[in-house]
């Protein structure tokens, strides 16, 4: 971890040259950063899958469960800036537009 302020560019800076040390930037293509976000969405998904609604609203509650979601959520957010990368796109411009569109396609 480092003492630099947290951003959006630093941490795509912090992924990019943790896989470059790798050589993993072959495999980091559009297609499989897409199936590997995927999969951890969906492993994310595996932690609340059984839970009522009044359970998973208090899954932070438990260290253990915490632990989890937060780290998948990493790994979400990890695989979702590097295709960001990727691709070009900037991951907030992307979604201050998204809210823009949704704003004028529901009003209130």
């Amino acid at each position: 971890m480092t003492d630099a302020p947290l951003d959006v560019a630093t941490l795509q800076r912090r992924l990019a040259e943790f896989a470059a040390a790798r050589n993993w930037q072959p495999y980091h293509t559009p297609k499989n950063l897409v199936a590997a976000l995927s999969v951890e969405a969906s492993e994310l998904v595996e932690i609340f899958q059984w839970l009522t609604p009044e359970e998973s609203a208090r899954v932070m509650a438990d260290p253990d469960t915490a632990h989890r979601v937060t780290d998948e959520i990493a790994d979400v957010l990890a695989y979702l800036l590097q295709l960001c990368e990727v691709l070009g796109v900037d991951p907030l411009a992307a979604l201050d537009a998204k809210i823009s569109r949704n704003e004028r396609r529901f009003p209130l």
